[in-house]
C-alpha cells in the first residue's frame, strides 16, 4: 500500500469529501491541467499483463482529438491520475497511475467523450523484438530486466523491492524476433522468484510474490460501525486451481542438462491437498532461465500460492482507499469471520459516487 498520513487513513473511515485530478501530458510537457471528469475508474489487476488500466468520460466535447498533438490524441499522449482527500492542511493526494491514451471516441455532435488508457507495461509489450535477442553479456537478472526495458524507455525507473534486494545471476536465454518483450521481462522476474509491474508512480517494480500468511497487512476491511465494508460475496471454484507446480528448466543456449522440481500443496488441513479428495491437478511451468534443481524448486514454491489460491474468491464493495495496490494483503472481517486475503483486482472510482470493487484471493484464517 502507498504511504499516507494517519489523518488521511482516519478520514477514510468516516464521512469525508474526495478530490480527483487528471492531467494530460505529451512528450513530458503538461498540455491540459485538471480535465473535466464526468465519470471514470482506475482498475488494477494482478492477472493482467498490464497491471493498471483507465476508463474515463470527459465532459467537454471540444477535447475530442482531431490533430496528432491534441491533448487526448493517441500518439504518446499520457494522463496522470490522482485521487485525494481535502484535509485541514490542504488536499492529500495519492497517485493512481500514468496511462498512455489508447482509444478516445465520441459522437461528434452529442458526445460523450470517452477514452481508455493503460500503464507503461503496454509500451514494453508493444515493442516486440525486431531481431533475435539474448541475455548474453548481462550478468544478473536485474541487469537483463533493465536492458530489456530501457531499450524501449531509456528513462525508465526500475526498482528491486524483493526481500534483501536479491539479484541472482541470469542464465543465457534467447528470444526470437517478434517475441513479446514484456513476456521476456516477466520470465526473468519469475526466475528471481518475483513478479514485475508498473506502479502508481510509473516505476517498474520487481517484488516478491505475495502470500497472506507472510505479507504484512496493509489495510483492514470490516463490516459494522467504523468499518469500510459495504457488501461481500464469496465464490468457490475449481477453475484454474492446481495443487502442485512442476517447474522444468531447459536451457539449450548453455548446454545444461534439463532440470526440474515440484512443489505440492501438502498441508494436511488444505481442501486442495495433493492426493486428497480434490485429486491431483499439477500445473507445468517451463523456463529457459532455470539451470538447477534448486532454482526450479524456489520458483515452484513461489508459484504454489497463486496456483492454489484461486479456489476461494471474495468480491467486495468497500469505501475507496486509493492507496491500496493489487498484491496488498488485507484483513477482512465479514459474516463473523476474520480472514487474510491478497488483493487480486481492485477498481477505484474517480467520482464521489460509487464504491471500490475488490476481488480477494486465497483466504486464510488470521492466526493473530
Amino acid at each position: 500500500m502507498q504511504s499516507t498520513t494517519s489523518a488521511f487513513r482516519q478520514a477514510l473511515t468516516s464521512s469525508h469529501r474526495m478530490a480527483v485530478q487528471v492531467d494530460a501530458y505529451y512528450d513530458g510537457e503538461l498540455t491540459y491541467e485538471n480535465l473535466p471528469i464526468v465519470d471514470g475508474a482506475v482498475t488494477l489487476d494482478r492477472g493482467s499483463k498490464v497491471r493498471r488500466s483507465l476508463a474515463l468520460t470527459i465532459g467537454d466535447l471540444s477535447l475530442l482529438p482531431w490533430d496528432s498533438a491534441d491533448p487526448l490524441a493517441v500518439y504518446g499522449q499520457e494522463l496522470v491520475v490522482k485521487r485525494g482527500i481535502p484535509l485541514a492542511g490542504g488536499t492529500e493526494w495519492v497517485p493512481l497511475g500514468t496511462f498512455r491514451i489508447d482509444e478516445p471516441s465520441a459522437d461528434v455532435r452529442m458526445g460523450p467523450l470517452t477514452l481508455t488508457g493503460k500503464s507503461a507495461e503496454v509500451a514494453i509489450q508493444d515493442a516486440k523484438f525486431v531481431v533475435p535477442t539474448s541475455s548474453r553479456g548481462h550478468g544478473t537478472c536485474m541487469d537483463v530486466i533493465t536492458y530489456l526495458i530501457r531499450e524501449v524507455d531509456p528513462d525508465a525507473v526500475i526498482v528491486n523491492n524483493t526481500v534483501g534486494a536479491r539479484n541472482p545471476g541470469c542464465p543465457i536465454a534467447d528470444w526470437t524476433a517478434n517475441a513479446d518483450r514484456w513476456d521476456a521481462v516477466t520470465q526473468v522476474a519469475r526466475a528471481m522468484h518475483a513478479e514485475i509491474y508498473c506502479d502508481a508512480s510509473n516505476r517498474y517494480v520487481v517484488s516478491d510474490v505475495p502470500n497472506p500468511l507472510t505479507s504484512p497487512v496493509a489495510w483492514d476491511i470490516a463490516d459494522g460501525e467504523g468499518g469500510t465494508l459495504i457488501s461481500a460475496a464469496r465464490t468457490l471454484s475449481r477453475s484454474a486451481v492446481y495443487n502442485a507446480v512442476v517447474v522444468i528448466g531447459e536451457n539449450t543456449s548453455s548446454g545444461n542438462a534439463p532440470v526440474s522440481a515440484i512443489a505440492y500443496d501438502d498441508d494436511p488441513t488444505s481442501p486442495t491437498r495433493w492426493g486428497g479428495p480434490y485429486g491431483k491437478v499439477p500445473l507445468s511451468y517451463p523456463s529457459a532461465l532455470l539451470t538447477s534443481s534448486a532454482d526450479c524448486q524456489a520458483v515452484a514454491d513461489s508459484m504454489l500460492f497463486d496456483a492454489t489460491a484461486a479456489n476461494v474468491q471474495v468480491a467486495i464493495n468497500a469505501i475507496p482507499n486509493p492507496a491500496l495496490e493489487a498484491a496488498d494483503c488485507v484483513r477482512a472481517r465479514y459474516a463473523g469471520r476474520l480472514n487474510l486475503f491478497i488483493i487480486q483486482a481492485l477498481t477505484i472510482p474517480l467520482t464521489a459516487h460509487g464504491a471500490a470493487s475488490i476481488t480477494l484471493r486465497g483466504g486464510k484464517e488470521d492466526p493473530s
